[in-house]
């Protein structure tokens, strides 16, 4: 057994360790809007209920520990006073992770993630309408646990309206744990989901993903795929050109036979099979040759 000091090694390896060691952890889809009317959108897995009377959230934006900055989320929370929590399931995990990244002060990450803004009733933010539970809260209260990086920030909500997809209920109108199939954050890249136990998600953060905005409108716009598929296919940096498609394509002569005949649908659901398997080149490469 090794022993650490948290005094002695560097915060960042601090961190993967405690992110490493607790969980899983439950997510705060947390949506806010600054003073300008501008929505934001975050996920943060600092996160859970502490009370039922008054009902209490509390999630942790935490500092950024490469350049002690903070996130548009707490600056939101301290200048509006308000948030709205939602819940994330498996249906919207990539979409959600897509929304973690660093996108400038004044994009909106509902739009970069394809997700629906529903107008709330008690606050300004928007709740995601994909979300099976959604709580409009007000900040009771913010509470900095230091001023360096890595240091988190308690913010107190109290919840003054929930929303509930009926989807979701059980015959007795209680939720029912399988059909809400939520996921939550285990340490790296790895999530849980209920029952189904973990699997992956690439951190976005290194790149700027085009975002489910920049998506063809065929894309966006089809049957075959969900919102998970559209949330691997917008976090990339650039849609392949079809001439570089097409070389690739030539060069795979199972994938040429496979998509030479067959029309959009078809295509459609022959690139869904890799992204099944996170195969997200392959995919794509199918997609720009048609």
């Amino acid at each position: 057994m090794i022993t650490i000091d948290p005094r002695q090694v560097p915060v960042g390896k601090l961190h993967g360790f405690m992110l490493g060691a607790v969980g899983p952890r439950p997510i705060a889809f947390a949506s806010t809007m600054d003073k300008n009317g501008n929505p934001n959108l975050s996920p943060f897995s600092f996160f859970n209920v502490f009370s039922a009377n008054p009902p209490i959230l509390i999630f942790s934006p935490a500092r950024r520990v490469r350049d002690n900055t903070t996130k548009h989320t707490l600056e939101n929370a301290q200048s509006t006073k308000e948030v709205v929590i939602n819940i994330v399931n498996y249906d919207i995990v990539q979409q959600m992770s897509l929304s973690s990244t660093e996108y400038p002060e004044e994009v909106n990450e509902f739009v970069k993630s394809g997700l629906t803004m529903v107008a709330s009733e008690k606050v300004k933010a928007f709740r995601v309408g994909e979300s099976p539970v959604q709580f409009e809260c007000k900040v009771n209260k913010i509470v900095p646990m230091g001023d360096q990086g890595g240091a988190g920030n308690l913010i107190i909500c109290e919840v003054v309206l929930m929303h509930i997809n009926e989807d979701v209920l059980d015959k007795d109108g209680r939720i029912d744990q399988h059909k809400i199939d939520q996921v939550a954050r285990m340490g790296g890249n790895w999530y849980t989901r209920a029952n189904m136990g973990m699997f992956e998600v690439p951190k976005p953060l290194s790149t700027i993903g085009i975002g489910v905005d920049s998506l063809p409108e065929d894309i966006k716009n089809s049957d075959i795929f969900t919102g998970n598929d559209l949330g691997k296919l917008a976090n990339t940096e650039g849609i392949p050109e079809k001439t570089e498609a097409l070389n690739f394509v030539n060069k795979h002569n199972d994938i040429k036979v496979k998509i030479q005949e067959a029309n959009l649908i078809e295509i459609h659901k022959f690139a869904k099979q890799y992204l099944d398997r996170d195969k997200i080149d392959i995919a794509w490469n199918i997609l720009a040759a048609k």
